[in-house]
């Protein structure tokens, strides 16, 4: 007797029409994979058939197209059938009989988050890179079976819902193409939280113990995220994967869906497990509330045909990645020590950076398209005009956190969160930028709420972080006071100085008129032959001094006057001194709701 979660799909099956899919990798040793899709019960018109050009996850435009080849279709009695192209991404197939079998090559050789992978270690799909859609059939469930290389011990793991063998299952296209699947001879772990199953497939060389032990960091991270939400969404399928490939073929990523991350590393075949990419892990399954169900109006419904923009990421994705680090903290597996000096890594490049003139974080959101793994070959000016939304959100979640740390009530970002998870994630309702502004104003009051949004959001001013981190016993100045700068670092190879990217505005030697093309001969009369980093240098001057660089341009030598300013980079320590109220704060906030 059929199980009756099975049961209903296969009724649902028979009152559908299905689109069924079908995989096979026999030639996985040049990165090949066969494909096919059969459509029945179709109108009678032109089918259009396509390539998507995004991922869910991206936001920029990923051209999938150009890695298929050897395409045909047939008809139900396997005539072939007429294909004419309209676009790079499109295949129009007339003369059909109300069936189509469309057959492709599909060359893959990138394991990401974004694109596929096929080799005789494993089969690493992203849908949108694998599989091609009909536009207008969006709506029908999905099969799709894997003929899966038993020789090479593989396993099938994913988020879609198991059938039968190798026969998997999507209500539509939409769920499909965000079901990535990871199939290899991988490490399996599971446990039940709040009667749903999180798993955990790991394509890596690891012992049981090492695997183990990186299982239970992933699910203290699990446990210390639904505390800040408050509970575990419930799970279309009732259960979430982590499809983890840590392999050298691999490309570092991550990248959420709504029951499942895949996250690849391209770690070393002999170098030990440990805590490859634990970061990551937290990062996503964040998003499987921030994201996937709180998620921005601007990218419902996801558009695989275009780019997808969004002011909101700076929520989205960057208050995501202030969680990503305290949940590490929380979780044990960051000191308080080790959390606190990190955070100013994200501050040093948001607070010095001078994109804060052109953009404000909703702005900064927008430029997405143009960042997010985009391809372009003409230079761009990023390292003056672009901050990421990332680090810009982080720093940006932090002061709110801290901010509302200080107001009466016991307010914290965790109960904002779970706020929003309320108001907008749980019944799955799209918000906007002044929905997340005006439900701050219900959880912390209008005029709080207004300064933040108008100051912070809408504006690119910086909060007060002195007076923030001296309320939870931390002190934030200058790391280097005192210490004469360039205000760009200068890489040295075999005696020539070279900008490690365009002259940062306003900085010495972008006023002195020095580019990134220029090759810096020698600073302040010493060649750059004798020593290794400038540094040995700059020592031997104080901010605010002039000294002489002489570089050569297009073959022309060039001598500029330049005066040093004093290093901008901040730090974050511990304060040894803070009051027992600032020690009890700092604990709240660092290990979330204790009693």
């Amino acid at each position: 007797m059929l199980p009756i979660a099975i049961l209903l799909l296969t009724l649902t099956s028979r009152a559908q029409t299905l689109t069924k899919y079908h995989i096979s990798f026999e030639n996985a040793v040049h990165h090949e994979a066969e494909i096919s899709v059969t459509y029945t019960n179709l109108e009678n018109k032109v089918l259009e058939v396509r390539m998507s050009r995004t991922s869910p996850g991206r936001y920029a435009l990923h051209e999938f197209a150009k890695n298929v080849y050897g395409v045909k279709a047939t008809d139900s009695e396997g005539n072939p059938l007429e294909i004419t192209r309209p676009n790079p991404h499109q295949w129009n197939i007339s003369g059909h009989d109300g069936t189509v079998k469309f057959e492709y090559t599909l060359f893959a050789n990138r394991g990401d988050g974004t694109y596929s992978q096929v080799d005789e270690t494993h089969a690493h799909l992203n849908m949108p890179a694998t599989f091609a859609w009909a536009r207008n059939y969006g709506h029908r469930p999905i099969e799709i079976t894997f003929d899966v290389r038993e020789d090479l011990d593989w396993k099938i793991a994913t988020q879609l819902k198991h059938l039968q063998e190798t026969t998997y299952y999507a209500p539509d296209l939409y769920y499909f193409l965000d079901s990535p699947v990871e199939i290899a001879d991988f490490h399996l772990r599971d446990e039940l939280v709040e009667g749903q199953l999180i798993k955990m497939a790991l394509h890596t060389p690891a012992t049981d113990a090492e695997v183990d032990k990186y299982f239970s960091k992933v699910m203290a991270i699990v446990h210390e995220q639904i505390e800040v939400f408050g509970e575990l969404p419930e799970l279309d399928y009732g259960e979430y994967i982590f499809l983890n490939c840590f392999m050298p073929n691999a490309s570092g990523d991550g990248m959420e869906h709504r029951n499942s991350t895949i996250v690849t590393n391209s770690k070393p075949l002999n170098e030990p497990l440990e805590e490859t990419s634990i970061s990551t892990i937290s990062h996503e399954f964040v998003h499987t509330w921030n994201v996937e169900r709180i998620r921005p109006a601007s990218l419902e419904p996801f558009n695989f045909e275009e780019a997808n923009m969004s002011g909101e990421l700076w929520f989205a994705e960057g208050f995501t990645s202030y969680y990503t680090g305290l949940i590490l903290a929380r979780a044990g597996i960051r000191t308080e020590q080790e959390y606190i000096e990190g955070l100013a890594g994200s501050l040093n490049y948001v607070f010095n950076h001078p994109g804060r003139a052109y953009f404000n974080p909703v702005e900064m959101s927008y430029q997405a398209p143009f960042v997010d793994a985009a391809r372009s070959v003409d230079p761009v000016n990023r390292d003056n005009t672009f901050i990421s939304y990332y680090s810009y959100g982080s720093v940006l979640g932090l002061a709110l956190d801290l901010s509302l740390r200080q107001l009466d009530g016991d307010k914290n970002l965790d109960d904002f969160m779970k706020l929003m998870w309320q108001a907008f994630g749980e019944p799955e309702v799209p918000y906007t930028n002044r929905d997340i502004e005006s439900t701050l104003a219900y959880y912390a009051g209008k005029e709080f709420a207004t300064g933040f949004f108008n100051k912070y959001i809408y504006d690119s001013q910086m909060p007060d972080y002195k007076s923030l981190f001296a309320s939870v016993g931390v002190d934030f100045g200058l790391e280097n006071p005192g210490k004469a700068s360039l205000g760009t670092d200068i890489d040295i190879e075999n005696g020539i100085g070279k900008l490690d990217g365009n002259a940062r505005q306003g900085s010495p030697l972008y006023l002195a008129g020095i580019e990134s093309e220029d090759e810096i001969l020698s600073i302040a009369g010493t060649s750059l032959n004798s020593v290794s980093d400038v540094d040995e240098i700059l020592s031997d001057y104080a901010p605010g001094d002039e000294i002489q660089i002489t570089f050569s341009r297009w073959g022309d030598q060039h001598t500029a006057e330049v005066t040093l300013a004093e290093d901008p980079a901040y730090k974050t320590t511990l304060n040894p001194d803070a009051s027992e109220a600032a020690i009890q704060l700092r604990a709240e906030w660092l290990q979330g709701n204790i009693e």
